[in-house]
């Protein structure tokens, strides 16, 4: 029987100088596999990198994702004020249009938790049928402005930015991602949603 889900290959990026140069053990890949992979119903095939704060080198690997096949390109680290931080010029220099949105409410999300999430400088692009976008560099942080926020009861107080993800790349032309709905619940017109799939007896 065929896989009710289609298959999706994901780009994820960390970048940092000190844990490309193995200065410190890298969490921003672990972290970005893990919660992709609790998120997504779909088979997801992982193109992983780790390379130091360098903006052509940035830019180079996201062409590189993009061409390779990754619908979805994840980068983590580099987006703060510091000097070496350069992957939002980085992920700009790639775009072929700009989805303001994503940053916007990214920095929504982790206003909520410190004041100094004003700060942060990520951005999401479209390049070709890709969706790039820069998230924050802390674990905890990634989690947080992919899934939102939640009340006691596990209600959704805030959405995460990863609820829009799935339709945005069915507008791009990519493939169609489900996600399991206690970790994220997508978001899609009625008019968007495919029917499930009938499970043969």
């Amino acid at each position: 029987m065929s896989e009710p889900f289609d298959a999706v290959k994901i780009g994820i990026v960390s970048i940092s100088d000190r844990a490309s140069s193995g200065v410190y053990e890298d969490k921003g890949l672990p972290a970005l596999q893990d919660w992709l992979s609790k998120a997504l119903k779909n088979p997801i095939t992982f193109e992983a990198r780790l390379i130091p704060d360098e903006k052509d080198g940035i830019s180079a690997t996201l062409i590189e994702l993009v061409n390779a096949g990754c619908s979805l390109v994840l980068t983590t680290g580099g987006t703060g004020p510091a000097l070496r931080d350069v992957t939002p010029e980085a992920t700009l220099a790639v775009a072929d249009k700009e989805m303001p949105g994503f940053g916007e409410q990214m920095r929504q999300i982790s206003l909520t938790f410190v004041p100094t999430a004003i700060l942060s400088r990520q951005v999401a692009v479209i390049r070709g049928n890709s969706l790039i976008i820069n998230l924050p560099g802390q674990p905890k942080a990634i989690a947080e402005t992919l899934e939102g926020l939640k009340d006691a009861d596990g209600k959704q107080k805030v959405n995460g930015i990863f609820a829009a993800v799935p339709y945005c790349i069915d507008l791009i032309g990519g493939p169609y991602l489900e996600t399991h709905d206690e970790v994220c619940k997508a978001f899609r017109p009625k008019s968007a949603i495919r029917p499930v799939p009938q499970t043969q007896a």
